[in-house]
């Protein structure tokens, strides 16, 4: 049977390695900060060419204390897209900011850079006339401060982050790279997680690199953003264990999710390159069979992690039908994302509305995502997309 995410597969190749790694740490009985975890983060570091890598405890917590650390607070706004998953949004409203949202491009996914230069206009001057904003008291509106963005690399492909960055440094903002979906991706010479001033990432099981429990990172370059980064992770610490020089949180990665990704790290080169092989054999398969669909896009210089591979049918009911036809040869497909997170009911004091983000509404009707692993065999793709052929 095909999986949606083959783990099973992946854990059959590296069993022996992280059984005797998580049993070495079990024996060693450091399970929180033990010493897997500076390894890690050396590891990670050097991966993406950043000068830090801060693990945590998840992605959610990466966005969390990346924000607590820019000082964002009450009386803030940031922007960031609504399609997506909620932990992008969350985050901004958990230190209490407001989440200003920002169509995407119909291509990529990824917050639509024109449309983000709008929305920053649009607040400064309190006029929604420019570009939605939330429906609020006229004064709470004007007294909001534009501080950052996250921008997020939706399904495995980083966004335009030479036009994002520039929009910022011109606004005078902060730019959060969210990589959640694109460890492993690359855009240019760089790495995702050193795209942008923070970047952070999540180590969720189903993740291009997941670990078997919650994890996450952040990554920068500053060396006085990094040490607040580890003092927000355990509680505000200061110089030692009982100095609290700040406001925190419990944000630590487990030691045994350290170990754990340590081994996968060894292959994950290698699965990238199996993303890629199958990513392209999809591609073709659908050209050659003609389908109504929509194939997702990789800029050139850019690379995606294919953490998902997502196809936009003609409108919802071709997608329902396409689904249908998987579904009845036991093929599974997912929607990502079914509701766009301007309309959900946890952001509804916001007082957004159906028709303020068309492209991501749209998106919502449309996507749907076919089996993506480095584990999918070439003519097991191939099925998929005969299946949908009929």
């Amino acid at each position: 049977m095909i999986q949606f995410i083959d783990l099973k597969a992946q854990y059959a190749r590296i069993q022996d390695r992280v059984e005797q790694a998580m049993l070495e740490t079990m024996r060693g009985g450091q399970f929180i900060m033990g010493p897997a975890v500076a390894a890690l983060e050396r590891r990670l570091a050097d991966y993406t060419g950043a000068r830090h890598a801060i693990t945590c405890a998840s992605g959610t917590d990466a966005l969390v204390m990346a924000l607590m650390a820019k000082g964002v607070g009450r009386g803030d706004a940031v922007f960031t897209v609504p399609f997506t998953f909620m932990a992008s949004a969350e985050a901004i409203a958990t230190v209490g900011a407001i989440p200003i949202f920002v169509d995407i491009d119909p291509v990529t996914f990824n917050i639509d850079p024109v449309a983000l230069e709008r929305a920053v206009r649009a607040l400064k001057a309190g006029d929604p006339t420019i570009h939605p904003l939330p429906r609020m008291d006229a004064d709470e509106l004007a007294s909001l401060t534009p501080r950052g963005v996250i921008a997020v690399d939706l399904f495995g492909l980083p966004a335009d982050y030479a036009a994002i960055n520039a929009i910022a440094q011109q606004h005078d903002l902060f730019v959060i790279e969210d990589a959640a979906q694109s460890f492993g991706a690359k855009q240019g010479n760089s790495q995702a997680g050193a795209l942008a001033e923070i970047a952070c990432t999540s180590f969720f099981p189903a993740k291009p690199l997941g670990c078997y429990g919650d994890g996450g990172a952040i990554f920068c370059n500053d060396d006085e953003l990094a040490s607040v980064l580890r003092s927000i992770r355990v509680h505000g610490q200061g110089s030692h264990k009982y100095e609290n020089v700040r406001l925190g949180l419990t944000g630590r990665l487990d030691t045994v999710q350290a170990a754990v990704l340590d081994v996968k790290l060894d292959i994950f080169d290698d699965e990238m390159e199996q993303r890629q092989r199958v990513a392209a054999t999809y591609a073709a398969a659908i050209a050659d069979h003609g389908l109504d669909v929509v194939a997702p896009t990789v800029p050139e210089g850019s690379r995606s992690a294919w953490a998902q591979y997502t196809l936009v049918a003609a409108d919802g009911a071709a997608r329902a039908a396409l689904q249908q036809r998987l579904a009845d040869r036991g093929i599974p497909t997912m929607i990502y994302y079914p509701r766009s997170l301007h309309v959900q009911q946890a952001f509804a004091p916001l007082g957004y509305r159906d028709g303020d983000f068309a492209v991501s509404e749209a998106m919502c009707e449309r996507v749907f995502s076919l089996p993506m692993h480095p584990y999918l065999r070439d003519d097991d793709a191939r099925s998929i997309i005969a299946a949908m052929a009929g």
